[in-house]
């Protein structure tokens, strides 16, 4: 069984073994023809949000910087969300990215020396022209019925590297070179 979710700028596609379930975009989920949800209500998806980031940034900085968020209210403090990140990023070196809800991390690998402790890791280093796509899939458990905010920080190991999201480190006005867009996709799921 796979469970795939294909993001774009405005909407996320769910398929179960590569036909269709559902459409989630910014008024909610539409399930595919033929397709339904039921049961208890326990997993059913109440609500759907969505932040996009489409231009460009470009930072050096060893401090974390603000890519995309996107702030959801749950109806329950049972309920989860899952957490949905395409993260386009191109590094000159080695850089980093953080799952944030608020100003606490969450999502984070182990500890291990003095290894920096992220969500996310692009080691393409010196690649001036390819941009990585990275993906994050996280179930939080917030237990709160006020308005949370999650939002994808990147930063660069040393500020002798440059990280760059939605645009190559090149950056040639040429028929050749892309932009491309990030996102973070909030699902509030019935707990």
């Amino acid at each position: 069984m796979t469970i795939a979710f294909k993001p774009t700028a405005t909407e996320t596609t769910i398929e179960h073994n590569g036909s269709a379930i559902a459409t989630l975009d910014s008024s909610g989920i539409t399930m595919a023809s033929g397709k339904s949800i039921s049961g208890s209500g326990v997993g059913k998806i109440l609500q759907v949000v969505t932040g996009t980031k489409t231009d460009k940034l470009s930072t050096t900085s060893t401090s974390y910087v603000d890519v995309v968020s996107a702030s959801i209210t749950p109806s329950s403090t049972s309920s989860k969300i899952l957490i949905l990140v395409r993260l386009s990023w191109c590094t000159t070196g080695h850089s980093f990215a953080k799952l944030l809800r608020g100003a606490t991390s969450i999502a984070l690998g182990d500890a291990a020396g003095v290894r920096e402790q992220v969500s996310l890791y692009n080691g393409n280093y010196g690649a001036t022209y390819h941009i990585e796509s990275s993906s994050l899939t996280w179930l939080d458990s917030p237990s709160t019925t006020s308005a949370t905010t999650y939002k994808i920080q990147v930063a660069s190991a040393y500020n002798s590297y440059t990280t760059t999201v939605n645009g190559a480190y090149t950056d040639s006005d040429v028929d050749y070179m892309g932009r491309t867009v990030s996102s973070i996709t909030l699902l509030e799921v019935a707990g």
